[in-house]
């Protein structure tokens, strides 16, 4: 597992924040109105005049014959992750998720959070809220000398407290130098428990809980990721650094949805 140290640090430090600047003007984009196309551009400019490349945009799946076509994912309602901009227009009650990648002077940053457009209501503010609430208790669990296992068993006991469920085809993952590094970082107890967690391993951790079942199936694009039985998905993510103390999230920024309890 990759262990980083002293200035590579400073170098995620920085990857880290600009993703979240990104993150953050990108989802203020996400009005009425607009297509989701139009807020892809808009991050790909921002990348541009901050001296920035896309983590996703060409990226390479295996056993996918298709580079991923867009600048950051884009996901509405039922799409989880790796939706694509495009001619959709974003409408009242909509939950956008944005996930944005960036490559910084030979780092990634990479973050996550979704967006509730208007009045989205209580079930999926619920949704939500429960999301990034299971986000923030996986990352207490990100310290020297926890399991990762534990973790990631975190995620799951919270949602799945909540009638929500897990997505458990996609996860998160180590990452530094590459989008994607181990160790993989689901959001449910995984077989192995390992590894055992040290001071200057980054992880990206990325809760992705479905309003319904945990079924999940690709569209014909070969890359947006939908729920199987058409119910919202909710997507919240940070970069975090394991160090001697507390977690340290390098993509800090406040938290979207309000710190009240996930079962109000």
């Amino acid at each position: 597992m990759p262990i980083y140290r002293g200035k590579q640090l400073d170098g995620m430090r920085a990857a880290g924040a600009l993703a979240r600047d990104i993150l953050l003007a990108s989802a203020r984009q996400c009005q009425p109105g607009k297509t989701t196309g139009e807020v892809d551009a808009f991050a790909a400019d921002m990348m541009r005049e901050r001296g920035c490349t896309s983590a996703f945009l060409n990226y390479k799946q295996a056993n996918n014959p298709t580079p991923f076509p867009g600048n950051i994912c884009i996901s509405v309602n039922d799409e989880i992750v790796h939706g694509i901009g495009g001619p959709r227009r974003i409408q009242p009650g909509d939950i956008v998720k944005i996930d944005v990648g960036i490559h910084y002077n030979g780092w990634v940053g990479d973050n996550a959070l979704t967006v509730p457009v208007g009045d989205i209501g209580p079930e999926r503010e619920r949704l939500l809220r429960a999301t990034e609430d299971a986000l923030h208790i996986a990352i207490d669990y990100a310290r020297e000398g926890v399991m990762l296992g534990d973790l990631c068993a975190s995620v799951e006991r919270h949602v799945v407290g909540l009638g929500f469920s897990v997505v458990e085809q996609f996860v998160g993952h180590g990452v530094g130098k590459k989008l994607h590094e181990p160790p993989q970082v689901p959001n449910y107890r995984p077989s192995n428990n390992r590894p055992r967690l040290r001071a200057g391993m980054i992880l990206a951790i990325e809760p992705m809980v479905n309003q319904f079942g945990k079924g999940v199936r690709v569209l014909d694009d070969n890359w947006t990721v939908v729920t199987a039985d058409g119910g919202a998905s909710s997507h919240f993510e940070h970069t975090v650094l394991i160090t001697k103390d507390e977690p340290e999230i390098l993509t800090w920024r406040e938290r979207a949805m309000t710190a009240q309890s996930s079962a109000a």
